[in-house]
């Protein structure tokens, strides 16, 4: 609970207060050792794939990326591949500990990487992003890396092409 506490910055009595409200309704299961609460989401219940989604469009990779790089000239486009992915699409599998991001087009390094820096400390986990020209993502074949990635599951990002000032 101190943990949360810290990481959203509230008192640990509303985290408590709040977790006890996830547990009564379902949505966490728990177990103590000694006085530690170890809680833990039930991906059982019918409404976790449901949720899991809503949270990860409102206030997860998908919206988090899709913002920090519409604020990054010449992004055409931008892709979650990897892990985090195949999660996203439904397959089984450990939480990723970290976000796999293509990049198509000839945005500037430093800027993805400030982009991918911030991500980070708004999600928690580790960003790599990868750029790509738009040739090189056209003409995949015979690479290796972009045939793997196309052959798994890509999560498009919505990126918003903001007016020069």
């Amino acid at each position: 609970m101190i943990e949360l506490a810290k990481r959203f910055d509230v008192s640990a009595s509303t985290v408590t207060r709040e977790v006890d409200r996830l547990a009564a309704a379902g949505l966490v299961v728990e177990r103590r050792i000694g006085n530690l609460r170890m809680i833990q989401a039930d991906t059982d219940v019918v409404v976790a794939r449901p949720l899991t989604e809503l949270l990860a469009l409102t206030y997860g990779p998908v919206a988090v990326l899709g913002e920090r790089l519409s604020g990054v000239a010449a992004v055409e486009e931008a892709y979650i591949y990897g892990s985090w992915a195949a999660r996203y699409s439904g397959e089984p599998g450990r939480v990723p500990k970290d976000i796999d991001v293509l990049v198509v087009g000839a945005a500037d390094e430093d800027d993805l990487y400030d982009a991918a820096r911030s991500a980070e400390r708004q999600l928690g986990r580790e960003v790599n992003i990868r750029r790509l020209s738009r040739d090189d993502w056209e003409s995949s074949v015979g690479d290796p890396f972009l045939e793997t990635v196309r052959s798994r599951p890509l999560v498009r990002l919505k990126i918003e092409k903001r007016e020069s000032r």
